[in-house]
This record gives C-alpha cells, structure tokens and sequence, in this order.
C-alpha cells in the first residue's frame, strides 16, 4: 500500500495530539519495511524537517518520505492543496485527525483519528467561531472518512453514540508513552539542572497539560488554597502554556482571589526532553480533567514513580484503573481531602506508586501502531 499521513503536528508544541501522531509515526517507521509512506508537512515545518526526519527514524531513500505542501493558511492547506496533490498522485490510505480532506478521490480511504469529542459537551468553555467550524465540520467529516479511530474504547462509545454511527465504522487503539519514559532512570544531575532550568520549588504538586477551561485547573487551585497549610510547605506547579489559544482566564482569578501568588510557579511550556524529570520531581500529580479521551500524562506520571490524582471519569478510569487515587471533580471537599491524604498518607502514596509502574507496561507506542497498521491493511 501508499499510506499517506498529516504530521503537521509534529514540532508544533501541542502536547497531546502532537504525541499521538509522532508517536505512531515513530513506530510505523519501526515496524513497516513493506508498505510505502508519505509524511505531509506544510510551510511552517521546513526548518524543523531534518530533526523531524531523525527523530521519526526516517533513513533516505526507504519507505517513508516527507513532502512539503506550501500554503500559508491551514484551511487552503487541507481542502485545496493537498486534496490538489491527491488527485494527481493518490494514495491508498490517508491519516489525519478530526477535519477530513472533502475534495480527493473517493479511491483514497480516509482514516480520522479522533482524541475526544469534548466540544459538544462543554461548548461553554468554547469560542462561538471555533465552536461553529467543529459543529459544522466534524459530522461532515466523520461521514466522508471511511475509518474513525478512537484513542480509547470509552471514546469509540461516545463517537458512535453522539453521532449515531455504525459500530462497524469505529475502532479504538490506545494512547501511550513514549520509550523516554519507560526507559528513563533520571539521574540527580539532571533533576537539579532541570529544578533549576524551570526555577522549581523542592517540593510541589505538579499539573501539566492544556491550560482550557475543561482541564478543571481553577477548580485544582481552589482545592490547593485549602490544604496549602497542611502539606509541608508544599508549593502548586503548573505546566501549560499560559499564552495558548482557549486559555482559562479563571485561573489568574483564583490565584488572585487566594492570594497564591507565592505558591503557585508557572513555569511554562515543558520541552519533551524534560518531562521525565520535571514528573520525577514533583511529590503528586493530580489530573482534574472534566472530559479526557484519554490522559497520557497519567502514565507518565505513573512511569516515574509518582502517585497520580485524579477525576473520577470514565476514560481516565479505563487508563489508570486502580492505579490512582479517584475525586469528583466537581466537589470541592471531596478534591481537596483526597489531595491532602495522597499528599501526606506514606502507605497510600506506596500503594499507588507500586501499582502505577504494572500498569504502565500494558500499554505500548509499538502495540499501537500494530493496531493502526492492521487498521489500514484491513481496508
């Protein structure tokens, strides 16, 4: 087969999605020697591609090559040009993420990867003009793809069940970690350098993620000002990008409202080849999502040996299962002393530490990408 592939993701600084497709990538390249493979990039990537090509493992002149589509606006990129280049040179498989492609050969087999449908469920935390274009866009999308790929089985659920879709149509895979994780044993040097690179307190709760307003981080905030005093000088640190798009306003609020402004560190957008550490370091990670397809960070958290927090919602259960320690993430009581007991309760915090590490090794970046492969060989 010629199975072609969106990576504009791939150096972009999205967090999630842009994990799931390198990731995928990354392993197909490991896995794949005998079907051909089009990476398609835009503008924006150019000077990123000869450390996109070695971190992907790409060699030259084998199976896998990178095209560049130029156009400097996204919508042009996806419904213009690219469906362009298909129509005069075709792949068999196409792979992408939410918004399909309209105008390409119906000889092309779409497949969407979808990471969560949260949008139609908290559309209040949502800019009408973003709102409208998923709305809009999406139903149209999932009908022209021949194949919808949930990142979990509780996401394949609610895809078929929102949108009324049959069964048969939808598939599931798993996110996971990268090898980074799995293989990383973080030396005391490198915490300090990165203690110090990101001018982190000794100990601290950690949360780290997209900073919109259905990450729940005010409602972590609040649950901290009510503990702070309890926990051993114990300081709130927040990974994110403060200046991304949907950003939750309300967090500035609380931290004004409790006056936190000592206690709570920013530190900013976490470089990949950081994360290890920076969750090494941290003493909790809690995890007060409203709605998650899936929640990577809960095992990356778990691969380093940190107890992990987190909402008492179906996906994150099907990840973590009993290797977390569970909160409604709309009750405040419950939030906080749950935080204070994983916090301060050694054998609770042992338990979860020693169960966390078995669970992490169910999932697998290269069992995935099987699963896909096999996905696209089935069409």
């Amino acid at each position: 087969m010629k199975i072609g592939i969106d990576i504009r993701l791939i150096g972009k600084k999205r967090t999630g999605d842009e994990v799931v497709f390198f990731n995928l990538v990354k392993n197909l390249v490991k896995i794949d020697n005998k079907n051909s493979y089009v990476l398609f990039a835009d503008l924006n990537q150019l000077e990123l591609l000869g450390n996109i090509e070695k971190e992907l493992g790409i060699i030259k002149g084998k199976n896998f090559e990178i095209v560049v589509l130029k156009t400097k606006s996204k919508f042009a990129w996806n419904f213009l040009v690219l469906s362009w280049y298909l129509r005069k040179d075709p792949v068999d498989v196409y792979l992408t993420q939410y918004i399909t492609p309209f105008f390409v050969p119906k000889n092309v087999k779409i497949v969407t990867i979808i990471h969560d449908i949260s949008f139609n469920f908290f559309a209040q935390f949502i800019k009408f003009s973003d709102l409208f274009f998923l709305k809009t866009l999406i139903p149209l999308s999932l009908k022209r793809a021949n194949k919808i790929v949930g990142v979990s089985q509780f996401t394949k659920n609610e895809i078929e069940k929102y949108y009324k879709i049959n069964p048969e149509k939808v598939e599931w895979i798993h996110n996971s970690i990268s090898e980074e994780f799995l293989s990383s044993d973080v030396s005391i040097e490198q915490r300090e350098n990165v203690r110090e690179k990101y001018r982190l307190p000794e100990k601290f709760v950690l949360y780290l993620g997209t900073l919109q307003p259905r990450k729940n981080v005010p409602h972590l905030i609040s649950a901290f000002a009510r503990i702070k005093n309890e926990i051993d000088e114990t300081k709130l640190v927040i990974c994110g990008n403060r200046k991304s798009h949907n950003y939750d306003e309300r967090i500035d609020e609380v931290i004004r409202v409790n006056n936190l402004e000592g206690e709570v560190v920013f530190p900013g957008f976490i470089e990949e080849a950081d994360k290890a550490t920076i969750f090494a370091l941290a003493h909790v990670f809690v995890f007060p999502s409203l709605y998650e397809g899936f929640g990577i960070p809960v095992l990356e958290a778990m691969s380093q040996k940190v107890p992990v927090i987190c909402s008492d919602i179906p996906s994150l259960r099907e990840v973590a299962q009993d290797s977390a320690l569970y909160f409604d993430p709309l009750d405040l009581d419950d939030f906080s002393k749950k935080l204070y007991d994983i916090s301060m309760d050694n054998d609770l915090r042992s338990e979860l530490i020693d169960s966390g590490r078995k669970r992490v090794s169910f999932f697998s970046w290269e069992k995935s990408a099987r699963k896909m492969l096999a996905i696209f060989e089935k069409m």
